[in-house]
C-alpha cells in the first residue's frame, strides 16, 4: 500500500468528521454566539485569561498532542497497521473529539468548572473527592512516562572511556539547548505580545524570528547531559511551568509549540508525497497479523490495541486540559468547536502520520531480533517517527542535520508540552482536593488551616506531585505505558458518564455518549486487571529486585481500579436516577477585572454611549 493513499483518505475522513459530526454535535447541544464566556467574565490574571481562537487552539492542541499519538499508535502496530488506522479514525471522530469537545462545552457552560467540580455538581461531593484522588494519581503516571521519554530523547551517548560520542549525541544535545531556550523565549514572547498588543501577522512573524534564532543557537551550542542530568533540568522547568500564571509561560509556549508542530505535520505530508513520487513510500509493515498468534504470546487485541493507541483516538487526560485550562481561555462560545473537537481531529491525523511513517520505515528495521534501526539507534517509536519524517524532509531538499535536529526537537516537544500541562493539572487537582467550595473562583481563596493550608500551597502541591512522578519515572516509560493507557481510557470513560449526566440534567441529548461509555469501561477495567496480574507475576518472579518498579505500579493499578469502580458506579447511578432538565446551566459569574475589561471592550467597539451594561 502506498502511504500517500492512506494519508489522503484519512485526511478526507477526519475533515468530514469535523465538518459533519462535529458541527452536528455543536448544533445539537447549542452554541450561543452572543454569550460572554468565563474567560472574559471571570478574568483574574492567573487562570482565567481570554485568548484568540488560534491561541486557545494552540494551548489545547500542544497540551493534548503528547507522546500518545506517536508512541501509542506505533506500539499498537504489533497487530498490523490497518486495525490501528481504523481505530484512530473511528475513535478520533466518534469517541475522542466528542469527549474533548463535550468536556470543554460543559465547563464553559458552568463558569469554567473543572471536571471534578462538574462531578460534584451532577454526581455529588464524595464522587468529586474520589475523582480528584484518581486524577492526581493519573497525572503522576503521565509525568513519569513523558519525563522518561523526553530525558531519553535528549540524553548523550558516551563511549567506553566515558567521553561524549558527539556524532550520536549531537541531535539530542542541540534539541536540548533549544528546549532550554524555549522556556525563556516563551516568557519574553508573551511579555512582548502583552506589552505591544501583538496579534495576527505581527505575532506570527515574531514567533518565526524567535524560532530561527533558537535553532541557530541550539545547533551551535549543544548541551550534553546524561539521563539523570536531563531529569534535573526538566524538573526545574516543570516546577515553574506548573506554578506560574498561565499567561506568563504556558500560553505563549503553547503558541510557539503549535507553530512548530504544524510545520512538522506539513513536512511529514510533503515528505511522504515526495517519497511516494520517488517510489519510496510503500508501507512494508504487515497490514493485519494473526490475532490468535498474538494472543498465544499474551498480547490480546482487546483491550491492548485500544488502550495502547491512547491519545491518537481517545484520551481521558484531554478532559483535564479542556476543563482545567482551555475553558478558562476560550473567548467565544463558537471557538469551542475548533478548540475542543478540532484539536483532537488534528491529533488523530498526527496518529495517522505516525502509522504511515512507521509502516514505511519497517523495511529499515533490523529483523535479527535486536529491535534496532540499521544505523544503530534504538528503534523506539520516537526514533522511528523522527527519522522517518527527517528522511522525507531530506527528500525535498532540507539539510540532513537540520532535519534531524528539528524532528528531535519536535518529538520531545510532543511530550514536554503535555507534561507541563499535566504537572499544572496535577497541582491543581491536589489543591482542589482541599477546597471548601465548588466555585471555580473560590478554590484558592477558601480559608484553610493547619496541614491542609500547607498542602494546598501552590509550590508545595507542585513539589509533591513532581516528586512522586519522577520517582515512578525510574521504571521506564515502556513499563509504565500499559498502566498509563488503561488509566487514561478509564478517565475518558468517567468523563463520558459525567457528560451524559450533564446532558440529561440540562435537557440536552446525550445518546451519542452511551456506546463510548460502555466500550471504554469494559476495555479499561480489563486492561487494569491484566496490568495487575502482570505486576504480581513480576514480583513473584523477581521479588525485591523489582519492588521499586513493579511494586509501585501494582499499588497504582489497584488504587486506580478501586477508585474507578466507585466513581463509575456513582456516575451511572446518577445517570439513571436524575430527572431530565433538573439542573440548568449556571448563572454567569463575574470578577471585577472581567467586568472592567468587558466594559472597556464594549466602549471601544460601540462607543461610550453604546457600551454594554454588564452590571
Amino acid at each position: 500500500m502506498n502511504g500517500i493513499v492512506v494519508v489522503v483518505v484519512a485526511a478526507v475522513v477526519l475533515a468530514a468528521g469535523y465538518l459533519g459530526y462535529g458541527r452536528w454535535l455543536a448544533a445539537k447541544w447549542g452554541v450561543d454566539r452572543d454569550a460572554l464566556t468565563p474567560a472574559r467574565r471571570m478574568e483574574d490574571g492567573k487562570n482565567f485569561s481570554p485568548a484568540s481562537c488560534f491561541t486557545a487552539f494552540s494551548h489545547q492542541f500542544s497540551s493534548i498532542c503528547g507522546a500518545g499519538p506517536v508512541t501509542g499508535t506505533i506500539a499498537a502496530m504489533m497487530f498490523g497497521w490497518l486495525p490501528v488506522l481504523l481505530w484512530v479514525l473511528v475513535g478520533g471522530i466518534f469517541f475522542g473529539a466528542v469527549h474533548d469537545f463535550g468536556a470543554l462545552y460543559a465547563s464553559v457552560k458552568n463558569n469554567g468548572k473543572s471536571l471534578a467540580q462538574l462531578i460534584e455538581k451532577y454526581i455529588g461531593r464524595t464522587g468529586r473527592k474520589l475523582f480528584l484522588l484518581f486524577s492526581w494519581l493519573f497525572t503522576i503516571i503521565v509525568i513519569a512516562a513523558f519525563v522518561d521519554m523526553v530525558a531519553g530523547t535528549f540524553q548523550a551517548t558516551f563511549d567506553a572511556a566515558g567521553a561524549v560520542d558527539a556524532a550520536k549525541s549531537y541531535a539530542g544535545g542541540a534539541a536540548g539547548t533549544i528546549s532550554i531556550l524555549f522556556t525563556f523565549v516563551a516568557i519574553a514572547f508573551g511579555w512582548l505580545n502583552r506589552r505591544f498588543q501583538l496579534s495576527g501577522v505581527r505575532e506570527f512573524v515574531l514567533a518565526v524570528v524567535l524560532f530561527v534564532a533558537m535553532f541557530a543557537v541550539g545547533m551551535q551550542f549543544p548541551v550534553y547531559l546524561d539521563k539523570l542530568g536531563w531529569f534535573a533540568v526538566i524538573a526545574v522547568y516543570l516546577l515553574f511551568a506548573a506554578a506560574m500564571p498561565i499567561q506568563t509561560l504556558k500560553q505563549p509556549r503553547d503558541y510557539l509549540t503549535s507553530i512548530m508542530m504544524i510545520v512538522m505535520i506539513v513536512c511529514a505530508v510533503v515528505g511522504i508525497f515526495v517519497l511516494g513520487a520517488n517510489g519510496q513510500a510503500t508501507m512494508t509493515a504487515p497490514m493485519v497479523v494473526d490475532f490468535g498468534e498474538m494472543a498465544a504470546k499474551g498480547s490480546f487485541v482487546f483491550p491492548l490495541l485500544f488502550v495502547s493507541v491512547a491519545c491518537g483516538a481517545l484520551s481521558g487526560f484531554h478532559s483535564l486540559v479542556s476543563t482545567n485550562t482551555s475553558s478558562k481561555q476560550v473567548e467565544k462560545e463558537q471557538d469551542m468547536l475548533p478548540v475542543g473537537y478540532g484539536a483532537m481531529v488534528l491529533e488523530s491525523f498526527v496518529g495517522v502520520l505516525a502509522i504511515v511513517v512507521a509502516a514505511i520505515m519497517f523495511s529499515d528495521l533490523n529483523t535479527a531480533g535486536t529491535g534496532a534501526l540499521n544505523n544503530g539507534v534504538a528503534a523506539t517509536p520516537f526514533s522511528i517517527f523522527s527519522q522517518g519524517i527527517a528522511r522525507g524532509m531530506t527528500a525535498f531538499g532540507v539539510n540532513q542535520t537540520l532535519a534531524t535536529v528539528f524532528m528531535t526537537m519536535c518529538v520531545s516537544a510532543l511530550a514536554l508540552t503535555s507534561v507541563d500541562a499535566v504537572a499544572r493539572i496535577g497541582r491543581l487537582s491536589f489543591q482542589e482536593f482541599f477546597a471548601q467550595t465548588n466555585d471555580a473562583l473560590e478554590d484558592e481563596q477558601a480559608e484553610l488551616t493547619g496541614a491542609a493550608k500547607v498542602a494546598s500551597n501552590t509550590w508545595v502541591a507542585t513539589v509533591l506531585t513532581l516528586i512522586l512522578g519522577f520517582a515512578l519515572a525510574f521504571g521506564g516509560y515502556s513499563n509504565i505505558w500499559p498502566l498509563f493507557g488503561a488509566s487514561n481510557q478509564l478517565l475518558g470513560g468517567m468523563t463520558m458518564i459525567t457528560l451524559a449526566v450533564f446532558c440529561k440534567c440540562t435537557g440536552r441529548k446525550g445518546f451519542m455518549l452511551y456506546v463510548p461509555v460502555a466500550f471504554l469501561l469494559c476495555s479499561t477495567f480489563t486492561s487494569l486487571v491484566q496490568s495487575t496480574i502482570g505486576c504480581v507475576n513480576a514480583l513473584a518472579a523477581s521479588g525485591v529486585a523489582v519492588i521499586a518498579t513493579s511494586g509501585l505500579q501494582l499499588v497504582f493499578a489497584i488504587l486506580l481500579m478501586v477508585l474507578g469502580v466507585i466513581v463509575a458506579y456513582n456516575c451511572l447511578k446518577e445517570l439513571f436516577t436524575k430527572e431530565a432538565g433538573s439542573l440548568p446551566d449556571e448563572e454567569p459569574e463575574w470578577t471585577e477585572m472581567g467586568r472592567a475589561h468587558v466594559r472597556e471592550q464594549a466602549a471601544a467597539s460601540a462607543g461610550t454611549e453604546g457600551a454594554k451594561d454588564v452590571a
